[in-house]
């Protein structure tokens, strides 16, 4: 199993903000791509911050990403192979690597290699997860967690809606969670006098296994998932930390934790099913589902992205489990006229090795997000981590000779596996020109080597004036 390395959170929060905001004005995608400007002195250029006092006007920021221009000459294939082909052949990236690059604006692909190969995607899976929901679900979307009556006097029934970002921590792990704290006192108010005494827990929102197909030994143990549940809290983290042991059953800890909040002992919790017709008592919402999928790829939060696979799979009256949420997530993609040749997920995150896809998929979503028809898809651009800045690209591009050149540039995803290394994002090339890449390697012997050779490659992109 393989972690990404965690983001500056608080830096990579106000870039999505502008980004959001500039999109929420009804920019065209060059916006998104424009000098943005980051309040109190935030910008990046080349992975530098500036600074300034408190009390003292800010000089204006660099731009943290270069201007698109729709009008600038589009690379050729000719001049795209010759520089790049020389980088993704080095030994670093292994015998066997797959390639796509398309022009984000007129879709035209301009650079292939084995395009429509079913590769291991790792994390860059996000981005198909990410499509899917937002088109399925739709971005200002927002999953209910209720508590209803029991059927006992006393009893408290809590409903599992499908969200793992329900807040105990004093300050939540997830921007915007619903707390478990309010949803308790939502309940007392609706009570009144009456003393809760029971707490049963719904969890049948979800079958099947909560584990992945094809998940590694430790991949619930180590830090960078958890046993996927209806319920449960801070993604089912016992800590405030990325990587964080997780509960063992998160359905049965949120539930204790909804208990303890409403003075109930945890022994008084139970699982069972809530009564028909049952009268509400309280109901919390999450953060809007752009706001989710933002953090999803900013933090390549696995939790998160099968948590988002079983949205699709309800919003498309498929069972919530690993097997609906892969067969709900395809037939979106098929909606939406998206290339499917290759596909073979089995979860929503990655996380699996038995998740295939093709290069040629993730850079028509790319494409497909870019599109001004597509308001409700940008918020992957929002989410993407910014090279030398934001996200799981916050330590790489930071030396000259590992792709320094692109920081503040280049906003892509990453794929970590043992034996797996994929970046896959967009850039807006030197004359201005915004691209759609993704590069897959799957039989990579030195991830670290591996990583800087991809960034290498992304770098030669941004620096392309190849026409």
């Amino acid at each position: 199993m393989a972690r990404e390395t965690p983001q500056r959170r608080a830096g990579a929060g106000l870039i999505a903000a502008v980004v959001a905001l500039v999109l929420a004005l009804g920019a065209a995608l060059a916006s998104v791509f424009a000098g943005t400007q980051i309040v109190n002195g935030l910008g990046l250029a080349g992975g530098q911050k500036t600074h300034w006092t408190d009390g003292t006007a800010p000089a204006a920021p660099p731009a943290v990403l270069a201007a698109a221009d729709a009008q600038a000459p589009m690379p050729t294939q000719g001049g795209v192979t010759s520089a790049l082909q020389s980088l993704l052949t080095v030994p670093q990236l292994g015998p066997h690597i797959t390639a796509s690059v398309v022009d984000v604006s007129t879709g035209q692909t301009i650079y292939s290699s084995e395009p429509d190969a079913a590769m291991t995607p790792a994390s860059t899976t996000k981005l198909v997860t990410a499509a899917a929901v937002l088109a399925a679900r739709g971005p200002a979307y927002r999953i209910e967690t209720k508590a209803v009556a029991g059927t006992q006097p006393g009893e408290v029934v809590l409903v599992a809606g499908g969200d793992p970002t329900l807040a105990v921590f004093p300050t939540s792990y997830y921007p915007g969670a619903a707390r478990i704290d309010d949803l308790a006192k939502q309940v007392k108010e609706a009570l009144g006098g009456q003393a809760p005494t029971k707490v049963t827990y719904d969890v049948s929102l979800y079958t099947g296994s909560g584990i992945g197909p094809g998940w590694d030994a430790d991949a619930t143990t180590g830090g960078s998932g958890a046993v996927m549940t209806p319920i449960m809290t801070e993604g089912g983290r016992q800590k405030q930390q990325k990587y964080a042991q997780r509960y063992p059953k998160p359905d049965l800890q949120a539930a204790q934790a909804f208990a303890s909040a409403l003075g109930v002992p945890t022994n008084a919790v139970a699982a069972g099913n809530a009564p028909q017709g049952a009268k509400e008592l309280g109901k919390v919402e999450s953060a809007p589902m752009s706001r989710m999928v933002e953090f999803m790829l900013q933090e390549s939060d696995n939790v998160l992205a099968d948590a988002l696979a079983r949205q699709v799979a309800l919003a498309k009256n498929q069972p919530a489990s690993f097997e609906g949420g892969a067969a709900a997530t395809k037939s979106v993609l098929e909606e939406l006229g998206l290339p499917v040749t290759g596909y073979g997920l089995v979860d929503g995150s990655g996380f699996s090795r038995n998740d295939r896809l093709s290069p040629a998929l993730l850079t028509a979503v790319l494409a497909m997000a870019a599109r001004p028809d597509r308001a409700d898809l940008h918020s992957i651009f929002s989410g993407l981590p910014v090279a030398a800045y934001s996200g799981t690209l916050t330590t790489r591009y930071l030396k000259p000779d590992q792709g320094g050149s692109a920081a503040g540039l280049v906003r892509a995803k990453t794929g970590t596996l043992t034996g797996v290394n994929s970046l896959a994002g967009v850039v807006v090339d030197a004359d201005g020109r915004t691209l759609a890449f993704a590069f897959m390697a799957d039989q990579t012997t030195n991830a670290d080597q591996a990583v800087i050779a991809l960034d290498r490659v992304a770098a030669a992109l941004a620096a392309c004036g190849c026409h």
